[in-house]
């Protein structure tokens, strides 16, 4: 997995849980499922358990590849489908009693949402055992609805990393920013010294244009405002309209905004939201460009576009820095994503797949395959494929850590997936923050 899945294939995710409307239409692809469960699947194999998830192509075969000697070992056959309609489908599927024995949630709220209806099981006492002892409490949380656990997590990204070139970078003398006004000023130094724009900005990602501007405002909400009212806003208590949130855009307009200051290989600020989210990595590999922010999965599209990724290679990344200096002095405090696995079966094999994939046996056998990374304590770091991936898993696995889910993964479809990623890209190309905020707000459910 080079990024959070739903982002790579999964951008009709703006339709959400709205699927359960559509409980009369097709079930969709696939089916079947374990028999030993309530929830109607029509499997006829004890042995046989299907997992539902938007992982797909490269990555699913290394999904598969990673329980290969698992399954042997215990008998159990893992079908695994991916599907890049998962958001809209799985609620069509659980409604219409068609639903996989297990699912792979992208996003923790849309997770929370099958789980209030009633269409997960509890989790066995042998995931929660393995969830306690190999997570953090915050992602502990996102896998439980009321206090309880129904799914655990599986793989995980850090975001807020600034990406640029080590070499670049001392043969100038500019070193790392220490706040975020120290990033405002290396970026003002760059311009200067060059007469050049030193980021280059992506947000094109077909249906779902728009999420990289969301994980700007993400990132500056929780550095500039705080965890409580990152958790207040995910939760609506604090509006899109606040001044807390606007606050965030006001900080983001100084880079994204500014003609001199983007969009380095692309164009002018406006080519934004054309220019493919992967893009920017071939324009660092080539020095078109200085600074890109992006999460940890991107080192992947940096070595596709030929760039080696480490503090003394073409490439390296900083995480973006605390808005105040000294601001993350008792540890990293980051947004990231990750996947939730949980279960619309409760048979003995979907059990003990569910653990297993809750494992550090698990986690450990699918990072050494490449490209991916787990919050995991059990995961060895030395098992990612690269440096920036090792330093990514040893934030993650820090008691010090403050991490905040994605807050537009947590938020209803209809606005994390929805509003907020037209809403930045109607920023970009022009509306005013206050009726971008107004329009975003307007996208939250009555109810």
């Amino acid at each position: 997995m080079r990024m959070s899945q739903r982002r790579l294939i999964a951008p009709l995710a703006v339709l959400g849980v709205a699927g359960l409307a559509l409980a009369g239409c097709s079930g969709g692809p696939g089916g079947g499922g374990n028999n030993n469960g309530d929830n109607g699947n029509g499997g006829d194999d004890d042995n046989v358990v299907t997992v539902y998830g938007t992982i797909a192509d490269t990555e699913a075969e290394l999904l598969e590849q990673s329980w290969a000697d698992w399954e042997e070992e215990n008998g159990i056959d893992i079908k695994y489908e991916a599907s890049k309609e998962f958001e809209a489908q799985i609620a069509v599927r659980a409604q219409g009693g068609n639903a996989p024995d297990l699912a792979i949630f992208p996003q923790p709220g849309l997770m929370a949402d099958m789980a209030t209806r009633g269409f997960l099981k509890e989790a066995p006492d042998a995931v929660k055992s393995n969830v306690e002892a190999n997570w953090t409490e915050d992602w502990a949380n996102y896998g439980t609805v009321d206090g309880t656990l129904y799914g655990a997590p599986l793989m995980a990204s850090v975001k807020g990393w600034i990406w640029y070139s080590p070499s670049y970078f001392e043969e100038n003398g500019y070193e790392i920013p220490q706040d975020w006004k120290g990033l405002l000023d290396l970026t003002a130094q760059i311009q200067s010294d060059t007469g050049n724009p030193p980021w280059c900005i992506g947000f094109g990602s077909d249906a779902a244009t728009g999420w990289p501007g969301t994980d700007w405002i993400e990132d500056l909400v929780l550095r500039q405002a705080g965890t409580d009212v990152y958790d207040q806003w995910v939760a609506n208590e604090i509006p899109f309209t606040d001044p807390q949130i606007k606050a965030a855009f006001d900080e983001f307009e100084k880079i994204a905004l500014n003609p001199d200051y983007v969009n380095a290989g692309f164009g002018d600020v406006k080519s934004i939201v054309t220019t493919p989210f992967g893009d920017p990595a071939t324009a660092l590999v080539n020095g078109d460009c200085v600074l890109h922010h992006q999460a940890s999965f991107y080192d992947g599209f940096i070595t596709d576009a030929g760039g080696e990724v480490a503090e003394d290679g073409d490439i390296w990344a900083f995480l973006m820095p605390p808005y105040e200096a000294g601001g993350s002095a008792e540890g990293a405090v980051v947004t990231g994503g990750g996947e939730i696995v949980a279960a619309f079966d409760d048979s003995e094999s979907t059990q003990k797949v569910q653990e297993y994939l809750s494992s550090p046996e698990w986690a450990n056998s699918r990072v050494s395959l490449g490209g991916v990374i787990s919050a995991n304590k059990g995961l060895d770091p030395a098992n990612a494929s690269s440096n920036i991936l090792s330093a990514a898993i040893e934030i993650l696995q820090a008691d010090t850590t403050t991490f905040r889910f994605d807050a537009s993964d947590l938020m209803p479809s209809a606005v994390g997936a929805g509003t907020f990623w037209k809403g930045m890209i109607d920023w970009v190309n022009g509306t005013s923050t206050d009726t971008v905020l107004e329009q975003i707000e307007a996208g939250w459910p009555s109810s």
